[in-house]
């Protein structure tokens, strides 16, 4: 009786297919079920009469199928039983160099039996051995169970191509696991793929795609062409500063050209321009990326609130981006609690500008900062009095602020209440500007330096 005709009459003893089993894997090899006398016999009988190899079942068993699922599969496929077996297993050998070994492997053995004799899959998995590292098994798994065996000639192809354009070899693995392999390497023809990444290479290629691997999944022509001339026109058509954006956040592109219109509708709402918006997005990237709903218009609203215009707004975006993403329950509204507590009034800009500053440090180095600001004997409205001067002063680490404070009183011999007339001292670092200065100072002049020397350049200070 021949292969094909026992596996017609095999049809016919309705045999299972293979459901999860191993490991809670997918399964879509034979999982059958417990074996009972009659199924036993009818699977031996027909693999009797192939002459089927004891040594072919004996290595299936190897990979953890049992041997009801064995003898399935070798009748399904009996070019495994024709395969010799140092064969079968350098193939095995293979996989498991990848990382596909134990439950993985014998999945994938069962899902794709001809991954063990099919002679086409051993370029690929030379390539994948040499070429694709960091690859991770379970993408693996997935290519070579699910991708047709005549497109893994594409992918080595497409790899290939990746790296002639510069992609360094220990990331292209890295690639490969975060893109959708079918659409890059298989459906697209060669070329369309080049054309991207020729396309790419005006904005940063190939750190663009290694920081963000699944803009390769994207159309050159109704996806990322759109994208980028968009961002150009928001930018002025200055080309130049849309590649510096883009190597900030790649995954700009990953958004549409109808989201970012969307975003520029409701800024034009607010009065903020083309050329605003795109000034801020250069300072904060993410800025397309914040809900409307839920935080752009809220927050925008209080700003309204604080008696603050469009150009204000603009300001206060550009100093403190954070403000539009940070959250309000678990972050915003503690601090906005700090400032009310210290004397700031609902409402107002200075309010405003203090929360601002405040986006850019932890709630409790801010709560280290004000108790810092009170054991040296400052009340709560001169804190609020330095800050009106200077909102940096609420976002300052209060270690760093510490050290300065301690040295201008213990060093320089100053009143600690010189801060309220310059709390911008403590924005200068403290070894390279406050030390380096005060040194100097004193070998030609004594003790005495005002605070405001701080503030001149290198130049007018020497």
């Amino acid at each position: 009786m021949t292969a094909s005709a026992l596996r017609f009459t095999l049809r016919g003893l309705n045999l299972p297919r293979l459901s999860p089993a191993i490991g809670g894997g997918s399964r879509t090899s034979v999982c059958l079920p417990a074996p009972t006398t009659d199924l036993r016999s009818h699977l031996c009988i027909a693999r009797a009469a192939t002459n089927g190899s004891p040594l072919a079942l004996s290595f299936l068993r190897e990979l953890h199928l049992d041997e009801n699922e064995a003898e399935a599969l070798l009748l399904a496929h009996p070019e495994l039983d024709l395969a010799p077996l140092p064969s079968l297993r350098g193939r095995v050998l293979a996989l498991r160099s990848l990382g596909i070994s134990g439950l993985e492997l014998s999945r994938t053995v069962a899902r794709r039996p001809d991954v063990l004799s099919q002679p086409e899959f051993g370029p690929f998995l030379d390539f994948a051995l040499h070429e694709l590292k960091g690859i991770e098994p379970a993408k693996l798994e997935q290519i070579l169970t699910g991708i047709p065996l005549q497109f893994l000639e594409g992918i080595v192809g497409g790899s290939t191509m990746l790296l002639d354009h510069g992609v360094p070899s220990e990331k292209l693995g890295h690639v490969l696991n975060h893109v959708h392999v079918r659409k890059v390497f298989c459906e697209r023809p060669l070329r369309d793929l080049e054309q991207t990444v020729l396309f790419l290479k005006q904005y940063g290629w190939p750190e663009l795609v290694l920081r963000r691997p699944m803009l390769l999944n994207l159309d050159l022509h109704s996806q990322l062409i759109p994208r980028v001339e968009f961002l150009i026109e928001l930018g002025g058509g200055d080309a130049a500063a849309v590649r510096v954006l883009l190597s900030k956040l790649p995954a700009l592109l990953s958004y549409t050209v109808e989201h970012y219109e969307s975003h520029l509708v409701f800024w034009r709402s607010v009065g903020i321009s083309n050329e605003e918006l795109f000034k801020i997005a250069m300072v904060y990237p993410k800025i397309f990326s914040v809900s409307k709903e839920r935080k752009l218009e809220p927050r925008i609203e209080f700003l309204k609130q604080c008696n603050m215009d469009a150009v204000d707004i603009f300001k206060f975006l550009v100093k403190a981006p954070l403000f539009m993403s940070l959250s309000f329950e678990e972050n915003l509204s503690k601090k906005l609690n700090f400032l009310a507590k210290i004397g700031y009034k609902h409402r107002t800009r200075e309010l405003a500008w203090a929360f601002g500053a405040t986006t850019r440090t932890s709630c409790e180095n801010m709560q280290r900062l004000i108790g810092l600001f009170l054991s040296y004997g400052f009340s709560c409205e001169d804190i609020v009095a330095m800050s009106k001067k200077h909102p940096q002063v609420l976002q300052y680490n209060h270690e760093s602020l510490e050290k300065k404070m301690e040295f201008l009183v213990e060093e320089m011999e100053r009143d600690i209440r010189e801060l309220l007339v310059f709390p911008a001292f403590l924005g200068y670092k403290l070894d390279e500007r406050i030390k380096r200065r005060y040194a100097t100072k004193k070998k030609i002049g004594g003790k005495e330096m005002p605070l405001t020397l701080l503030s001149l350049s290198t130049e007018r200070f020497h």
